[in-house]
């Protein structure tokens, strides 16, 4: 007869925190790209929050290395990753994320019938960009006469609906173009982005087989144990499909199946040593931190109080996090101006004097970050979400 490990919220979170680097940074001359890669990517929509997302996980790290690796040694790539989001990755992971992330069945178009694209156009369009941007750095005005002028005026159509403006229609699928390994984001040109083709060390085509089956194991390395929906709600996925990978990987013996506080969850085959303990020490973590994005149960990782300051109608990452023991317990906001930041922290219940030490410490660490002297406030953060 198999029993069913069972695993606690305590044990999960420290080893959580342990993988993410989160209970004790990585050393100092540890590899960006290897950092990222432990966290499955790091958002950087705003890249000052992945810059720091970063820093508080790497010992002596400041924005200067993030953006080394990013647009000098390109061991780090700016493109779009789970969610469609915006993502700092491993450019030696590109292929991997690539066949994984196209795999992904896509959701009805939000958009009304005459603005969507058709899939063959969409297909042109995708192709297009590639064409268009290898080995050259376009604005976004530049990559629209390139597109138009491979497909048709049909690509330039301003249609698309965002930000009170209207976008040229082949925007639409700008996310598919950085999961197809086509498009990735190239060094400001000004105040303008500019994008170009990643290096191909090897075509989507030619990566892993099992490239959904490593990319689950990996998500469950780094953040389980999880369900099938705690993944489709990380990746945007439709649960249904998620629910039919995990059988089909746990029927192959990738995944095994765990009690995770009295619900069935999933972990890589094996790999079932957790911590005897709790997470402890504070953090302060950024907007849309990878923790607590894919951290789940979010009740628990939100608790009481914290479900409703630290979230957005239930949306993590709005607000920047103070992290103690492993939960949310308060948000902060940081100012910045000229060469000084101003660190303005929100704890939701009292501090112990050995966690406000702690809160002083990681307010300095986030001003190494930022290449700034960081100064600490406690006290009301006044600013709404993603402020």
């Amino acid at each position: 007869m198999t029993t069913t490990v069972r695993i606690t919220w305590d044990a999960a979170s420290a080893r959580r925190a342990e993988r993410q680097f989160l209970a004790r940074p990585a050393g100092s001359g540890t590899p960006v790209a290897e950092v990222v890669g432990t966290m499955a990517g790091a958002h950087a929509q705003v890249l000052s929050a992945a810059e720091v997302s970063v820093g508080v996980r790497t010992a002596g790290l400041t924005r200067a290395d993030v953006r080394t690796a990013l647009w000098d040694d390109r061991s780090l790539i700016k493109t779009y990753g789970p969610r469609g989001t915006v993502h700092l990755l491993p450019a030696d992971e590109l292929p991997l994320w690539s066949a994984a992330l196209t795999a992904v069945p896509t959701g009805p178009s939000p958009f009304p019938p005459e603005v969507r694209l058709t899939e063959e156009q969409a297909g042109q369009v995708v192709t297009a960009i590639g064409d268009a941007l290898d080995g050259r750095c376009l604005t976004l005005d530049e990559l629209t006469e390139e597109i138009v002028a491979r497909t048709g005026p049909w690509a330039g159509d301003r249609v698309m609906p965002a930000f009170q403006d209207l976008w040229p229609r082949w925007r639409q699928v700008m996310h598919r173009a950085g999961w197809a390994g086509t498009l990735c984001f190239g060094p400001n040109r000004g105040r303008k982005a500019t994008y170009t083709r990643p290096p191909r060390a090897e075509s989507v085509a030619d990566a892993l087989a099992d490239a959904l089956g490593t990319f689950v194991r990996r998500y469950l390395h780094a953040y389980g144990p999880a369900t099938p929906q705690h993944f489709a709600k990380w990746l945007a996925a439709p649960p249904g499909w998620a629910t039919t990978l995990f059988s089909e990987l746990a029927a192959a013996g990738r995944i095994e199946e765990v009690d995770f506080e009295g619900t069935p969850a999933w972990v890589a085959a094996g790999d079932t040593d957790f911590p005897d303990g709790p997470a402890r020490g504070v953090r302060l973590l950024p907007y849309f931190d990878a923790y607590v994005i894919a951290g789940q149960p979010r009740e628990r990782l939100f608790p009481g109080e914290a479900y409703r300051r630290a979230l957005a109608g239930g949306q993590a990452g709005n607000y920047p996090v103070l992290l103690v023991d492993g939960v949310a317990a308060g948000v902060w906001h940081q100012r910045r101006r000229g060469r000084r930041t101003t660190v303005t922290v929100e704890p939701l219940g009292r501090l112990t004097a050995r966690q406000e030490r702690e809160l002083g410490e990681q307010a300095e660490r986030v001003g190494e970050v930022l290449e700034a002297t960081a100064e600490l406030v406690v006290g009301e953060v006044g600013v709404g979400p993603h402020a």
